[in-house]
């Protein structure tokens, strides 16, 4: 986990860096930067994010690696749907969602088939991976 830490640092790091004309893609698979506020802590917390356009919307999927747990910062959305987004050179503001149930069947197919890390993921935890759909606001 540890080691993963330190990826995703160096990969925030060399996005924010380089004003997202690296880091932007990943192994072929479109990659953006969401920042959260912690709920705990209250301190903004910046991740990157594999995501699917949807028209105007991006979608990301809470997966944490297929862990049994929601990773930190689609709790932290949880209790606060506000975040910033940082997409290429791009920076906006944006509220996130679940995805309806009618949404996520549409959206689960083309999100395995640009990630299929996505599918194992869901096939190696018990609880259901949420899809989360991040909504432009300004």
């Amino acid at each position: 986990m540890a080691k993963w830490r330190n990826v995703t640092r160096i990969h925030r790091a060399v996005y924010r860096l380089s004003g997202g004309r690296l880091g932007a893609r990943l192994a072929g698979i479109p990659m953006l930067l969401l920042s959260t506020v912690g709920r705990k802590s209250g301190l903004r917390r910046t991740v990157p994010l594999a995501y699917l356009a949807d028209g105007d919307d991006f979608v990301v999927v809470a997966s944490n690696g297929g862990q049994e747990v929601d990773p930190a910062w689609w709790r932290n959305l949880q209790q606060d749907p506000q975040a910033q987004v940082q997409v290429g050179a791009q920076t906006l503001q944006a509220k996130a969602r679940l995805a309806s149930p009618a949404e996520r069947a549409r959206l689960w197919p083309l999100l395995t088939q640009a990630n299929p890390a996505w599918a194992a993921y869901e096939k190696n935890t018990k609880r259901p991976i949420p899809v989360v759909v991040l909504g432009r606001t300004a």
